[in-house]
């Protein structure tokens, strides 16, 4: 997600130069956290819609208080302790069903947070290790494959730029997915400057099913033109051919 550059002034303003208004400003600026903790302490502490909204509404601007934006995001993102480009985030924003990469619609925060039933950043925390888990399944992983490409993309555009589509894969699959440093190079001196939708589910299913040898790639298959292009730029490689 886009990050942006800020001063320590900007994320916490200054307090008036006043004692007694100086105090109140730090009571105030403390309060959110303090309550949250106390609250948590409780082990019956339930959720509560306004909490959570009340929690969304510190990252928001006054121009736009039900949209928590990039440099929200940013902040959002180090108060949870997790990095903007962190995995974790894309199953935060697919439980949201956020339409948007860098962006949180109020009813969209409200919606996946309600579900993990998260109303403070140590509760968001405790979920962490859930969210990822999420990835472990098979029927879900999938699904977030999928949300992942109109969520990425250009939304003036009907497919996604190969910049992006790359930097999605690895996110997604360049861990589990041997062949993905190839493919990525083969995308790179490749004609293609976009991914359509029906590539991206069939790359998906390619590194499922496809051995690393390629031994059982189907040429006369349903692939699309672009994998079978790749088969045959690796099988070159691989060949001793050269990279252009």
């Amino acid at each position: 997600m886009p990050r942006a550059k800020r001063r320590a002034a900007d994320v916490l303003p200054m307090p008036p130069a006043d004692e007694g208004h100086r105090q109140a400003s730090k009571r105030q600026r403390h309060s959110y956290t303090t309550s949250s903790s106390r609250r948590n302490s409780k082990v019956d502490d339930g959720f509560s819609s306004k909490r959570c909204t009340t929690w969304f509404k510190r990252y928001t601007t006054m121009d736009d208080p039900d949209t928590l934006g990039p440099e929200g995001m940013e902040r959002f993102c180090q108060e949870i302790g997790v990095e903007p480009e962190n995995v974790v985030m894309l199953v935060l924003a697919y439980k949201m069903g956020a339409r948007q990469m860098g962006y949180f619609a109020q009813s969209e925060w409200l919606k996946g947070l309600t579900d993990l039933q998260c109303d403070t950043i140590a509760k968001l925390q405790s979920k962490l290790d859930y969210l990822r888990s999420l990835l472990n399944d098979s029927n879900t992983f999938k699904s977030i494959y999928r949300y992942a490409y109109d969520f990425a993309r250009d939304k003036d555009q009907r497919s996604m730029d190969v910049e992006t589509a790359k930097a999605m894969l690895q996110l997604l699959l360049g861990k589990h997915w041997i062949l993905f440093s190839h493919f990525a190079q083969f995308v790179d001196q490749s004609k293609y400057k976009v991914i359509n939708k029906d590539q991206w589910s069939n790359i998906l299913e390619f590194s499922r099913t496809i051995s690393t040898d390629l031994s059982n790639y189907d040429v006369d298959g349903a692939w699309p033109v672009m994998l079978d292009e790749f088969v045959e730029w690796l099988r070159h490689q691989r060949n001793g051919g050269s990279t252009s």
